[in-house]
């Protein structure tokens, strides 16, 4: 295995399959169609964090789920994690122990290619000096199958800013691929200011959206704020996926942002992954989102 480092919206529901579309876009083929794929994002799986009120599984969690990918058939082409890999800690030492322990577990997947991008847990406290000893860079391209994937990092500045040396980047990297190719932008915070108050913002996302804005076919896949949600910003549709670890509370629905907790009667509540068909044919993906409770 390597480790390597996309309208209107109709949704089933949680655990259900979403479908998106673009303003004048068609379908997507249907699953093995020509340069038609699959890959799995997993945002927000939190090893090292521990509290039994809020998830008393939560050491195995991140297994449950590679066992699940690793049960696919076909496998899909590769997995994204969207952040979080980790929990915070102070701990220099302990940063560095939980990296490598996600990255042992995460190297079970029986997949080709594995791409990390880190979270505010993994990176905000050094920069992500840690995280890039252990798991490489911290933002970066690659194109699978005519599909560009971008990913950014909005953590690693504690401000929670992508900064001016990577836009520059961005707009450089851009600039390499044609306008109308499917890109999706793989980030850790959402590009807009879904609720700043709860950090569940990036400070300068519309420098970020106004290099997107020439590419009609453009989607985000982040995590962050530990639950499925949708938003469309103008042309471009920002989506977060689960967590695997614990979940939170739907934005501003508390007066302040906690832990939900562990719902016995309904365990894994408002946890889990998602797979996401793409492909060039038609540069629509679909997303199915798998809770936990079923892997």
């Amino acid at each position: 295995m390597t480790m390597n480092r996309r309208g209107f919206i109709k949704t089933a529901g949680v655990g259900g399959a979403l479908l998106l579309t673009y303003p004048g876009s068609g379908v997507l083929a249907a699953a093995g169609a020509d340069q038609g794929f699959s890959f799995v994002q997993f945002a927000d799986t939190h090893v090292g964090y521990a509290n039994p009120s809020v998830n008393p599984d939560a050491s195995v969690s991140l297994r449950k789920g590679v066992d699940w990918v690793n049960a696919m058939t076909p496998p899909p082409d590769f997995v994204v994690f969207t952040g979080d890999l980790t929990h915070t800690t102070d701990d220099p030492l302990e940063r560095r122990r939980r990296l490598t322990e996600f990255k042992r577990i995460a190297g079970g997947l029986k997949v080709k290619s594995v791409y990390f991008l880190p979270g505010e847990h993994d990176a905000a406290l050094d920069w992500g000096e840690a995280y890039k000893e252990i798991l490489g860079k911290t933002h970066y391209m690659f194109q699978h199958k005519g599909v560009h994937f971008l990913a950014v990092d909005n953590v690693s500045d504690p401000a929670g800013s992508v900064g001016e040396a990577q836009l520059a980047w961005i707009a450089a990297e851009l600039a390499r691929i044609p306008k109308t190719d499917p890109l999706v932008v793989l980030t850790h915070r959402p590009l807009f200011d879904l609720l700043p108050e709860w950090d569940w913002a990036t400070k300068d996302s519309a420098k970020v959206l106004a290099l997107l804005e020439s590419h009609p076919h453009v989607t985000v896949l982040y995590g962050h704020i530990h639950q499925e949600h949708h938003q469309q910003t103008g042309h471009i549709g920002q989506h977060a996926g689960m967590s695997t670890a614990y979940l939170l509370p739907a934005p501003g629905s508390v007066p302040k942002k906690a832990p939900v907790p562990w719902d016995a009667s309904a365990p894994y509540k408002g946890m889990g992954a998602r797979t996401v068909q793409a492909g060039v044919t038609k540069p629509v993906p679909t997303f199915t989102e798998k809770p936990m409770a079923g892997m």
